[in-house]
């Protein structure tokens, strides 16, 4: 990649100018991303997930000093933003189940990327 960043489509060359409005528009899509990631939470529920904690109590109890109040914003967005299903079961009690969707899966090479790029990062940071 020499001195080009990739960003969608474009290569944008680090001494070439973008306007501050081009600038900002390319950067949308990273935004996006670290917006539906980010967080503290957000990543350690989907590996949760993705590792067979489907019930909400369940989910809960995989993560230490995770609230209920917390938990439940968390899933509702990720909800929204189609990383997970919900689906209620009817019994006593009711319970709910979180599954992964197929889309969720696209981000396990991202997360897989930024653990590397920590992994690098803390190494240069702080030595090995």
């Amino acid at each position: 990649m020499g001195n080009q960043l990739p960003l969608g489509n474009q290569k944008l060359d680090k001494m070439q100018k973008m306007e501050h409005k081009e600038c900002m528009s390319a950067l949308i899509p990273v935004r996006d991303t670290l917006d539906i990631i980010g967080g503290k939470w957000k990543i350690l529920i989907l590996i949760t997930i993705w590792e067979g904690n489907k019930h909400f109590r369940e989910i809960e109890r995989s993560i230490p000093k995770l609230s209920t109040k917390v938990l439940s914003s968390e899933l509702k967005d990720m909800e929204a933003n189609q990383l997970i299903t919900r689906t209620v079961i009817n019994g006593f009690p009711v319970r709910t189940e979180y599954r992964p969707t197929e889309y969720s899966n696209t981000l396990k090479k991202v997360i897989s990327e930024l653990h590397i790029w920590g992994i690098n990062h803390r190494k240069k940071i702080f030595g090995n």
